[in-house]
């Protein structure tokens, strides 16, 4: 081409953008060649965002399509669940409601619960709490008698700071927050009708699990789970960025360590059966609801409750 075209305007000729496309990422060469151009610059410039710079971009993706499938039911437990902006979540905005991706797993468990026994006036005991996002959504829809956490301790210091900041004083006041070695002491002597799990029984040690499971088995009525329902090792979901040995860390926890390809739902759901059973605290528990968990693939959440005559 002449100095003289490169000037001359083309009548259908491409903008400045896409003129620097065509030479730095879809060139001849790469146009030659279709190995693996859906998962490269290529493509990542004609139909789909690079998904390394752009999580952010998928996740929002994620919440918005998500959260605009929410029933009425669930846009009012959000509604009323206050000061979810506490923390500054990756948010966006469905039907004039913002929404974050915690919350609206939050109102999903919730929704599967409350389906299943009666929240108002329930004693529950929730292992492993994170921040404390189900304990608020929980709070904020049901008159729940008492709410416990049993966590580590960095981690109960921040749902403490957190859950103090977004409930009122008197939803705040029936929360009772127990260290990790303490819970023979403040937890195995109660009841509570309600015990919840969710995502944390598969980042324990199987030995820890199965004492917590026997906790359950003595002290609740009902018994709430939702985890993974195996493990993954496809380098190309996170780069495996946080080294060999935290892999292999993540590979050795949990009861349910089958290796599996998370995506295929056949693959997933061949794992269910395990799954309800290894969750089951003991031969008296009957799984009275069991689903796959919003909103991951490999993800499933059920619902057990104690047999009180075969005890």
């Amino acid at each position: 081409m002449t100095e003289q075209a490169k000037l001359t305007p083309r009548r259908y000729g491409p903008s400045a953008q896409w003129q620097h496309i065509n030479e730095a990422h879809i060139t001849e060469e790469a146009a030659a060649d279709l190995a693996g151009f859906k998962s490269n610059a290529v493509n990542f410039k004609l139909a789909l965002w690079n998904p390394e710079p752009n999580g952010v971009r998928y996740l929002k993706a994620l919440t918005f399509a998500l959260g605009m499938q929410l029933t009425p039911a669930n846009r009012e437990r959000l509604r009323r669940t206050r000061n979810r902006e506490v923390g500054t979540p990756y948010s966006v905005r469905c039907n004039g409601e913002s929404v974050c991706l915690d919350y609206l797993q939050a109102v999903h468990e919730v929704e599967f619960m409350s389906a299943q026994l009666p929240l108002d006036g329930a004693r529950v005991v929730e292992i492993g709490a994170g921040y404390g996002r189900t304990c608020h959504t929980m709070l904020s829809n049901h008159e729940v008698a008492g709410y416990t956490i049993v966590d580590l301790s960095n981690t109960l210091a921040l749902s403490r700071r957190y859950l103090e900041a977004v409930l009122t004083p008197e939803q705040f006041a029936k929360i009772h927050f127990v260290g990790i070695d303490d819970v023979d002491e403040q937890v195995r002597g109660d009841r509570f009708d309600l015990c919840l799990n969710i995502d944390s029984f598969a980042e324990m040690d199987p030995g820890t699990v199965r004492d917590y499971l026997e906790l359950i088995d003595s002290t609740c009525g009902h018994f709430y789970v939702n985890n993974p329902v195996g493990k993954y090792l496809d380098e190309t979901l996170d780069g495996h960025s946080q080294g060999a040995d935290v892999v292999q860390l993540a590979l050795n926890s949990g009861l349910l360590r089958d290796i599996i390809d998370i995506h295929d739902s056949d693959a997933v759901h061949e794992q269910v059966a395990a799954f309800v059973s290894a969750y089951r605290p003991a031969a008296r528990w009957q799984c009275v609801a069991q689903h796959r968990a919003v909103s991951w693939s490999y993800y499933w959440q059920a619902l057990y409750r104690a047999d009180p005559v075969s005890r």
